[in-house]
């Protein structure tokens, strides 16, 4: 496998330093979480190899978010990208075919891609209120189709799919001897009443998710794989063994402590998201040059510079980077055209946000021909 670094990894604001950085909208979860602040009790850790599969606890406690779901069928990875990894590395070959959500968070599309599958892409628009067409998708499965990848909560988009559309797809996967990986990291993030674990509803689906977006502890890398399916789980065991053994035990048990206090956090987390929401709709509903598709869920979007505003794109990014050191997510991080960006609004305060929006409107205006 040959490895190339990710212009969302190359250009994100830990790499270009948040000092940097003053107003940050480039973040695709919410506020990072202070240790000092999590009232975590962790002088009595033994620092040993913990249990491969991660936490038993641990892995109980994630497992009681679905039914039919057991801490067997947990499998604690480094962050959901690490997650990922393991499910595209042990189902995947040169040649396989992948049908692909697109657009989607990159490692989603480069490691089938660099595995040298064929990658089927299932290609959202603004146009169409870059909705999955449940019944197109089912369509575009055929006999060789291996995996079909799907985020939801969508990134960058913050679209979703109906649970009935959900239950189609699995059956759909489950008639024709494929897999579904649902990538559900903001599954908690819906602004309605969220999907079950999609790995609840069928042994053919794999389900990903961290504490790194809904929760703000992307810093102690814990991810995890839903799967119903022991033998598979296995094999999923056998690539996390040959990369990292096992997770770090203290941070499985900082999450483990975490999310014993999950109700609290959560009541927390969704009257920030709920209030940075609230400035960003109305900021949208001012603007001339600017348009979107309304996120259901999660904390980004992917607005888009109107075709016909005059505004321009690379002035406008050029501007905005260093006269207003406000930065967002260009378009090109999802092989996307620049005209769109990813707009995170959990990540910062809500005066962090105000300012960064504003600077977002003083840099098209004056990126105009």
């Amino acid at each position: 496998m040959r490895y190339r670094r990710m212009p969302i990894e190359v250009e994100s604001p830990e790499q270009l330093g948040y000092g940097n950085i003053e107003c940050n909208l480039a973040e695709s979860s919410v506020s990072d979480g202070l240790f000092s602040q999590l009232g975590l009790k962790l002088d009595d850790l033994v620092l040993m190899y913990g249990d491969h599969l991660g936490k038993p606890e641990l892995r109980a406690m994630i497992a009681g978010e679905g039914p039919l779901l057991h801490a067997e069928d947990v499998l604690l990875t480094v962050g959901a990208a690490a997650a990922l990894f393991i499910v595209s590395t042990s189902l995947l070959e040169a040649g396989d075919r992948a049908l692909v959500v697109f657009p989607n968070y990159a490692t989603n599309i480069e490691t089938p891609r660099q595995l040298g599958c064929q990658m089927d892409y299932f290609q959202l628009s603004f146009e169409g209120g870059f909705r999955i067409d449940v019944d197109a998708l089912i369509a575009r499965i055929t006999p060789e189709t291996k995996l079909v990848s799907v985020t939801c909560p969508h990134n960058p988009t913050g679209t979703m799919i109906s649970e009935n559309d959900l239950h189609r797809l699995v059956e759909a996967v489950e008639n024709r001897g494929c897999r579904l990986l649902f990538d559900e990291t903001y599954r908690e993030m819906s602004f309605g009443t969220a999907l079950p674990p999609a790995a609840s509803l069928s042994q053919r689906v794999i389900s990903v998710s961290s504490l790194s977006k809904t929760y703000g502890l992307p810093g102690i890398r814990t991810g995890w794989i839903l799967c119903r399916d022991r033998s598979l789980m296995e094999t999923f065991l056998a690539a996390k063994e040959q990369i990292f053994i096992s997770n770090s035990v203290v941070d499985e048990e900082i999450a483990y402590q975490f999310l014993s206090r999950k109700a609290e956090h959560l009541e927390r987390i969704r009257a920030h998201i709920d209030t940075n929401f609230g400035i960003l709709k109305a900021w949208m509903g001012e603007q001339t040059d600017y348009e979107w598709v309304e996120p259901q869920g999660g904390v980004v979007c992917f607005p888009r510079i109107k075709p016909e505003s005059g505004v321009d794109v690379e002035k406008f990014y050029s501007i905005l980077n260093t006269v207003y050191k406000t930065w967002v997510g260009p378009g090109h991080w999802f092989e996307s055209d620049r005209r769109h960006m990813r707009v995170g609004f959990g990540w910062p305060t809500a005066d962090e946000l105000t300012r960064g929006l504003n600077n977002i409107t003083q840099a098209l205006l004056a990126a105009k021909d």
